[in-house]
C-alpha cells in the first residue's frame, strides 16, 4: 500500500463524504504527474532544439506546480471545503489537459514527452474521476 493510502486509513476523522478509493487514486496521480512534469521539462531543456520546446516546458513547469498543489490540497481533510476542492481539481484537470496536449505533440519525437503526456491523461482523468464522486 503506497504511502498516501495509508495515511488516509490512519485519519482519525470522516472524510466528508468523499470517495476514499478516488481520493487515492487523484493524490497519487497528481503526485506521479508533478514528478513527469518536472522531469520532462528538464529533458527537454537537455534537447539540442530547446528553442523549439519552450511552450512544452513552461506548459510541464505549469502543470507540475498545479498538479503539487492539488495532491497537497487534497491530503488535508480537515475543515474540508467541497468547492475549492472542486476548484482545484477543475483547475489542475485543465492544466494536465493543455500539458498532455503539448506534450504529445512531441512524442513521436521525445520519448520523454510520450510518458509524460500519459501520466498528464491519467491524472485529468483521475481529477474528472474524483469530481464526479462529489456529486
Amino acid at each position: 500500500m503506497s504511502v498516501a493510502g495509508r495515511m488516509l486509513d490512519t485519519y482519525p476523522g470522516d472524510l466528508g463524504g468523499v470517495d476514499r478509493s478516488a481520493l487515492l487514486a487523484c493524490i497519487e496521480a497528481c503526485v506521479e504527474c508533478a514528478q513527469a512534469c518536472t522531469a520532462c521539462a528538464d529533458a527537454c531543456l537537455s534537447e539540442e532544439m530547446v528553442a523549439d520546446l519552450r511552450k512544452c516546458i513552461r506548459s510541464d513547469l505549469d502543470c507540475a506546480d498545479v498538479c503539487d498543489t492539488t495532491g497537497r490540497v487534497l491530503s488535508r481533510h480537515t475543515g474540508y471545503d467541497a468547492n475549492l476542492t472542486r476548484a482545484v481539481l477543475e483547475a489542475c484537470a485543465t492544466a494536465c489537459k493543455a500539458c498532455g496536449d503539448e506534450c504529445a505533440s512531441h512524442a513521436e519525437m521525445h520519448e520523454h514527452c510520450r510518458v509524460c503526456a500519459e501520466a498528464c491523461r491519467r491524472c485529468e482523468q483521475a481529477c474528472r474521476d474524483l469530481i464526479s464522486s462529489l456529486g
